[in-house]
């Protein structure tokens, strides 16, 4: 039930892995592009217990997700993650990673992830550094609206790792280091993924949209916003993931 493939024989190994930590957080519109692109993948979902693989080996792209947890929250299966982040480093495999895959894919690298002083939820503007990296990861654009929903985020890169992005409140939005992209922002995002979100925001939620009404939407703001967005959204994603595939081995 797992694999997930199109115009691709049912025994054929799937190309991809995907992590999914958290039931909510599904792979949205990466599983869309994908499905798409033809490319055969696999989701696991480490809070319906399903198990993540010993190794990486044999996979061509390795994406991991987002999900409520803190990527600094004592679980085995956030450790295992970061394991296979690495593993996928040294065979070659290029890794994406979405918000808290990002933020993963940080400490799997030697870098630091926090509480920020103030969150981001909603559809926000993130501006691209000036670099040929930034160029080649995010397009030409200078500035994007980019759907957020995180309080923690990388404050410290990896040893070797390129700053690709920043927004008012979070200054590492993205980064590149070898084949590898870790991103702050939901690329994945889709309005069922919202809706899904919005049903069951957590406790923090609804506090934070009093006190930071600079960074945090309401859901009526929200809704508004992904209207004016989710398309431009998807067209970035377009981007990003073509760039990514551009990296797995032949």
């Amino acid at each position: 039930m797992n694999d997930r493939s199109s115009n691709t024989p049912h025994d054929h190994p799937p190309e991809v892995l995907v992590l999914q930590h958290t039931l909510e957080d599904a792979p949205g519109y990466l599983g869309q592009w994908l499905d798409a692109q033809g490319v055969s993948w696999q989701v696991l979902c480490a809070e319906a217990g399903e198990a993540y693989p010993d190794s990486v080996r044999g996979f061509r792209g390795l994406a991991v997700l987002g999900g409520e947890w803190s990527a600094n929250d004592d679980r085995p299966t956030l450790r295992q993650a970061e394991a296979l982040i690495r593993e996928a480093d040294t065979l070659g495999i290029p890794v994406i990673g979405h918000c808290l895959g990002g933020q993963l894919m940080a400490r799997a690298f030697g870098g630091r992830v926090e509480r920020l002083p103030q969150p981001e939820v909603g559809w926000l503007p993130i501006q691209m550094a000036d670099s040929d990296a930034a160029r080649t990861w995010l397009g030409e654009a200078s500035e994007a609206v980019v759907y957020q929903w995180h309080y923690d985020s990388f404050v410290d890169l990896p040893q070797g790792a390129e700053h690709l992005s920043t927004s008012a409140t979070c200054t590492h939005q993205a980064f590149a280091i070898g084949p590898h992209l870790a991103m702050q922002f939901h690329i994945e995002i889709t309005p069922e993924k919202i809706g899904t979100w919005l049903a069951s925001p957590g406790h923090v939620y609804p506090a934070a949209v009093a006190q930071h009404p600079d960074s945090v939407q309401s859901p009526a703001d929200m809704n508004a916003a992904t209207r004016q967005y989710q398309a431009g959204s998807q067209a970035l994603a377009d981007h990003i993931y073509r760039c990514w595939r551009s990296r797995w081995s032949a």
